[in-house]
């Protein structure tokens, strides 16, 4: 049996992961979403729940994410973590999981400069979907100072001309 590939998109939002994963997506791999499924749960935080709420109702998510990953990488499918991972811990945790249950980890990293980043936060906090939280210029900032760039860790580096 082929080992599945489980795709972990890790760089901060706006860096073009969502764009990235639809492709993987016609290509057969199932998307596990953390936005999207934060949306389909909870509503969109700051209007449906307090932003304070935000990380209790992730733990909830990522719970059942984590139970569903194992059940498909099991199965044999393909997945792809429209998620984020800011942080080498995190990178290295999902790694381990995907590997003890039969799959393949592929670490895609978007490295998008900050300018364009802001550009498009701009242009999403104008949307009204599951994947346009809204995120302020500060925010995303904060995000990019303790956001761990992954280096030496089996990453493929993905420009942002590359997925847009």
């Amino acid at each position: 049996m082929v080992k599945p590939d489980v795709y972990l998109l890790c760089g901060p939002a706006g860096a073009g992961k969502t764009t990235y994963a639809e492709n993987l997506v016609a290509m057969g791999a199932v998307k596990l979403s953390l936005d999207e499924s934060m949306a389909e749960s909870h509503g969109r935080a700051g209007t449906d729940y307090p932003k304070e709420r935000y990380p209790e109702l992730e733990r909830a998510v990522l719970a059942e994410h984590r139970a569903r990953l194992i059940g498909m990488v099991t199965a044999g499918t393909s997945v792809v973590l429209d998620y984020g991972f800011g942080r080498r811990d995190q990178r290295d945790e999902y790694k381990e999981l995907i590997t003890e249950h039969g799959g393949q980890w592929r670490l895609l990293y978007f490295n998008t400069p900050l300018d364009v980043l802001r550009q498009r936060l701009a242009e999403r906090n104008q949307r009204d979907d599951a994947n346009a939280l809204p995120i302020t210029q500060a925010e995303i900032v904060e995000f990019v100072s303790w956001f761990e760039v992954p280096d030496g860790e089996g990453e493929e580096i993905i420009e942002p001309d590359a997925h847009t």
